[in-house]
């Protein structure tokens, strides 16, 4: 499988349930802000989806504008000028990362990264460029900025997948600078992005501010619905938004997404109790991962998963040691950039935590 979270093929089908490291998903699960309310779902089965989704674009100004506050780490006093026009919205942010790939007929892909920005590049006959990250997992900012002179857009990932690394805004601000005045544009995945808690990381202030950025989110990761594929782009560049809505089919959001945004992006309880789940249970993977023996390094993360180089052994053995005893883990051999030495693991709840830790420290 090329992405994490197949627990059908060695799992499901085969009638046993397998405990899923492979995918980073939050352990706190559905919302119970959406499950009180799914029935207000049903009620709209019937009816076809406004084609505009005012309201639903209503719920996520909103929610983004509570955000810059919540998640930031100074206080957002700026008027919002987010409007309508400036949200598009997605079967996912699968969807999102899709079509905006598929208006320019150039890229540059900073890799390790989500392995379908380069599929969706391949299937619009994209030029694609790549900019490596740096030994240490770190982005190579002097490398983008060359690579960007022979590409019409960057695609990277705040936090990345693989490893959880974040921006850096002062060494980025000359990258933004030089996209605006030469017409680039910039993609940035921000699937993961509440994970990385109250450190202001996202690009939601710089993006208001210039038309060159392009913001992917989603509520898949933090808010555990996967299965309701829900994502949505936020641009101030309308000739780019008007491409890539052209490009979709109308009512692409069904009436339980817009349920579920209206009620978990306004769930405060949820987000508090996600915040402090993750400073401590990342504190103490990383933590506990650098002291099992098949771990040669840990890689620092701002995500709710952990890279990981081992050693005396390759990771499609050690995916099938952990396979026998019920636990998958995501093997980043198909990361471009990365070889067999490379796994990754979620972060879940202390229990579950734990039972994979105690199974690496005995191989």
């Amino acid at each position: 499988m090329e992405h994490g979270g197949d627990i059908y093929t060695e799992g499901l089908l085969k009638g046993r349930e397998l405990l899923d490291f492979s995918s980073n998903i939050n352990p706190l699960g559905v919302p119970d802000s959406f499950k009180r309310n799914i029935e207000e779902s049903l009620k709209a089965v019937e009816k076809y989806p406004d084609m505009e989704y005012r309201e639903l674009k209503w719920n996520i100004k909103q929610y983004l504008n509570f955000s810059k506050d919540y998640f930031g780490n100074h206080e957002y006093n700026k008027k919002s000028t987010l409007e309508d026009r400036d949200i598009v919205l997605g079967n996912g942010a699968a969807e999102i990362i899709d079509l905006a790939i598929s208006c320019f007929k150039s890229i540059c892909i900073v890799v390790p990264s989500f392995i379908e920005y380069e599929k969706d590049a391949a299937k619009w006959n994209c030029n694609i460029s790549y900019s490596n990250l740096t030994e240490n997992m770190d982005y190579d900012y002097e490398d983008i900025k060359l690579k960007l002179k022979c590409a019409e857009a960057l695609i990277l990932g705040n936090p990345n997948n693989p490893n959880g690394g974040v921006i850096n805004k002062d060494k980025f601000r000359e990258i933004i600078n030089w996209c605006s005045k030469n017409h680039k544009t910039i993609i940035i995945d921000e699937a993961f992005v509440e994970f990385t808690g109250k450190s202001g990381c996202s690009f939601l202030e710089e993006m208001e501010q210039c038309k060159c950025i392009f913001i992917v989110r989603a509520l898949t990761k933090f808010f555990a619905l996967p299965g309701i594929r829900m994502g949505y782009g936020l641009c101030k560049d309308e000739k780019l938004m008007d491409m890539i809505r052209a490009r979709q089919n109308p009512w692409n959001i069904n009436c339980f997404a817009e349920t579920a945004a209206k009620y978990v992006l306004g769930d405060r309880h949820y987000m508090d109790s996600s915040l402090k789940w993750i400073e401590n249970e990342r504190k103490f993977m990383l933590e506990n991962l650098n002291k099992i023996p098949i771990i040669k390094r840990v890689y620092h993360t701002y995500g709710n998963f952990v890279l990981c180089e081992i050693q005396n052994m390759n990771c499609q053995d050690l995916y099938e040691l952990c396979l026998k005893k019920g636990i998958l883990i995501r093997k980043c051999s198909n990361f471009k950039g990365l070889d067999d030495k490379f796994i990754r693991v979620a972060i879940k709840d202390r229990d579950k935590n734990r039972k994979i830790l105690n199974v690496l420290k005995k191989l």
